[in-house]
Parts: structure tokens; sequence; C-alpha cells
């Protein structure tokens, strides 16, 4: 079958297959449910009713999917590590990891195509090469990238082992009770809303979240946080679950978001991972961006 092939993400764990489609493709579900004779589901027919479960393959030959094709582009990129296998590039917050419907262009992956001159692992599809694992759109921070099919197995079973070292930094709204702590609660879709996640106990995975206050403001906390597992939304579900959004969260946060913030106040600031070929551990750190610091020293002078 031709067309976009898609291996489906924890966001979609749980889901139908005709409300899953409907939100791909930014259609009603009336419409979608007419053309599901037109996909495969892990290779098969599939029903409207189909429950969707994480790295089920979907099949589809949309024309509206079909016509997106990621292509390479001149985009700057800044690497912080680089070899034949994989790199560690710092993504700027505002950016789209990979294209999807209404981001076809100017995301990671249009700009990771011409660096790498095409060689990508193709294990997540034609639309995700490379991508091992993501981040939100107004996440800033550091992504592992793999090259070839064999560094994403690896690099993929590290973080099905919770072996992936990734910790963050976070504003968040209010004064912590303790200076450090563990968020030990399960995620999954929200029912009232399919475009958020929540702690439930129902279709849901364990998460753990650790964090640790670094400075405490009149009306924000700075948060070093690790991420024991790495549900969808993990740290912003995790804070506003415990009382404490992350600052400028347009989805988990108080409305209207804190002025000053083009989204969530958290960066992905370190990662470390065994390397698939060598068996050497490697940490890459990246600095604050100015637009966390500035935050930071807007509310430290108040």
């Amino acid at each position: 079958m031709t067309g976009l092939r898609l291996t489906l993400p924890e966001d979609y764990d749980g889901a139908r297959l005709d409300k899953t489609l409907a939100e791909l493709l930014r259609r009603s579900r009336a419409s979608v449910q007419g053309m599901i004779g037109q996909v495969l589901l892990n290779g098969a027919p599939a029903k409207k009713s189909a429950v969707l479960r994480e790295g089920d393959e979907l099949a589809c030959t949309f024309a509206e999917l079909s016509s997106i094709v990621a292509k390479p582009e001149d985009i700057p990129l800044d690497v912080r590590y680089e070899d034949a296998d994989l790199l560690v590039v710092n993504k700027p917050q505002g950016m789209v990891v990979h294209p999807a419907p209404g981001h076809a262009e100017h995301t990671l992956v249009n700009a990771l195509l011409y660096h790498c001159a095409g060689q990508l692992s193709g294990i997540n599809g034609v639309l995700r090469p490379g991508i091992v694992h993501r981040i939100d759109k107004d996440t800033g921070g550091l992504l592992i990238v793999a090259k070839n099919d064999f560094a994403h197995a690896a690099l993929a079973g590290q973080i099905a082992a919770h072996s992936f070292t990734r910790e963050y930094r976070a504003v968040v709204h209010g004064a912590m009770k303790s200076p450090e702590g563990v968020v030990d609660a399960p995620i999954g879709r929200s029912e009232r809303d399919r475009k958020k996640m929540a702690v439930t106990l129902k279709n849901s995975k364990p998460a753990r979240t650790h964090y640790v206050l670094q400075t405490q403001y009149d009306k924000f906390a700075d948060l070093r946080l690790r991420l024991e597992t790495g549900r969808t939304h993990q740290i912003r579900v995790h804070m506003a679950h415990i009382g404490h959004p992350v600052a400028g969260d347009p989805l988990y946060g108080p409305q209207p978001p804190v002025k000053g913030l083009n989204g969530q106040c958290l960066y992905a600031r370190l990662i470390g991972f065994v390397h698939p070929r060598s068996g050497e551990y490697i940490e890459i750190e990246a600095e604050l961006p100015a637009w966390y610091t500035n935050f930071l020293k807007k509310e430290g002078s108040q």
C-alpha cells in the first residue's frame, strides 16, 4: 500500500481508530468514517471502532496525508554531538519535531534530512526518520537522533529500559513545600479532552518524575527534573497534578498563561546514553537559553 505509514506513539494508546484519524487529518469523525476502508492496521483492514495501541502500524492512502512529503530544508541546526551513528541537537523552542498535517515544512526533520543528506533511520517511517524520542513544539532542548536502524533500535531499547538519562529545567507556579520529591502517578489520555494527557488509572501507564528545587522565587520555583519514564507531556501533567503547573503552559497551566513566555517554561537540558556501537556512556549538557534565564532574572528582580 502506498502512502503514509505511521508507527503510533503512546499519544494514541487506547484511542479509537476513527477518532485518531480525525485528529491526524484534522477532519470531522463523520467524514473520516467513510474512508476507513483505505486504512490498514498492522497489515489488515481495520474497523472504525478498533482500539489502538502504542506501536501499532497504520498504513494510509488518504490524499491529504500522501501529499505530505518530508523534504530537506537548509535550516541551521545547533548540533551538540555527532558521529556516524547518531547526533544530539539542541531544538529551539517553537520548532515542530516532525511533519504532520498543518506542519508539513520547517520542522526539525526537514532540517535533519538536509544536514544528514538523508542518512537517517527508517524505523519510525518516512515522516519521522531518525526520531527516537520527541519533545513538544514549545519545549526547547536536547534531542537524540539516529542515523541508522542499528543505533535507533539500541537507543529505543535504553529508553524502554529506563536507562536513558533525561534531565529538564522548568519554572513552575507557586512555592514548593519540599526541596525535592518524586511524583509517582500513572498517565493516560484525558477522557474529557483528547488533546490532553491526565493522571488516571484508566488506559494509563506508570510514570515517575523526580524534582529538585533550584531557586524559590515569590510566585514561581525553578526546578531540576529527571524523567524515570517518558510519557507524553509527563512533566507538564505531573507538575499540574501536584498543584505546580509549568509557567506559560497553555494546556495545563492557569489561563491566560503568564506573560513573557512563548509556551511552557520547560527545557531539556541534559541527555545521557550508552553509545550503541562503542558501549561508552555519553552525557551532553546544554546551557539554559536566554528566554529561560531572562524570565528568572525578571522574577528575581521583583
